[in-house]
């Protein structure tokens, strides 16, 4: 278990922001760009908030989602608001968030967390392609358990035109991460507070059979057990 995930080393060359609009500005030394950064983050969650403007005014919308190459994956049904403002593109922007630990300092103002997250800004476009489509449907599923797609039933067709997918290119993404201890005011270190990190790891369980299968002996596949 890595109680102190990081992200993978930086380029040689730093990656400028893609945008006026992505560029981090508040802590700007905790932000990259490269697509390496981004994928890190995105690979290593499973909940994306989804931010859209509306006629009743701004919403976020919390989704599962799948990364398929230079391009972010969402699904939902063709009745939903957000996927069926989709079908016309639709800029969204969307944030995928890791909360790695609790920073305790000796002051209340120095208090912090550790944490890796991405936002991406973008036109989000229906995927109409079938083969385009199964590709996507396979990706999400793998997403949360990788291989698992080979092992179930596919989407069919009544499933398919039951959900949208849309796309989201990944080429206006920012990353900005804190890592390490609290860093206290100099007059501040002799307190006798205790100070440090309490790490916050997501840890998967041991897996829970449903209740309705039918085959006693079928095993647990790896899948499942090593996501």
């Amino acid at each position: 278990i890595d109680v102190n995930p990081s992200l993978p080393p930086p380029p040689e060359l730093p990656v400028p922001p893609p945008s006026e609009a992505g560029t981090v500005r508040r802590a700007a030394g905790r932000a990259r760009y490269d697509s390496a950064a981004v994928h890190a983050v995105l690979d290593a969650g499973f909940v994306a908030h989804v931010g859209l403007a509306t006629d009743d005014g701004p919403v976020v919308i919390p989704m599962a989602y799948a990364r398929d190459g230079d391009r972010l994956l969402l699904h939902g049904s063709v009745a939903s608001r957000l996927m069926r403002a989709g079908t016309s593109g639709l800029p969204v922007c969307v944030t995928v968030t890791h909360v790695d630990g609790l920073v305790l300092a000796r002051s209340a103002f120095h208090h912090s967390v550790n944490y890796r997250s991405v936002v991406v800004r973008g036109t989000a476009e229906r995927v109409t392609d079938p083969e385009a489509l199964a590709t996507g449907f396979a990706r999400l599923v793998d997403h949360a358990c990788p291989g698992r797609s080979d092992q179930v039933r596919a989407v069919d067709p009544v499933e398919t035109r039951q959900t949208m997918l849309l796309s989201i290119p990944l080429a206006d993404a920012s990353v900005k991460a804190r890592t390490g201890d609290p860093v206290d005011d100099e007059d501040d270190l002799d307190l006798p507070v205790w100070a440090g990190v309490v790490p916050l790891p997501v840890v998967p369980a041991t897996p829970i059979p449903s209740a309705d299968l039918r085959l006693d002996d079928l095993a647990t596949p790896t899948t499942v057990t090593h996501p």
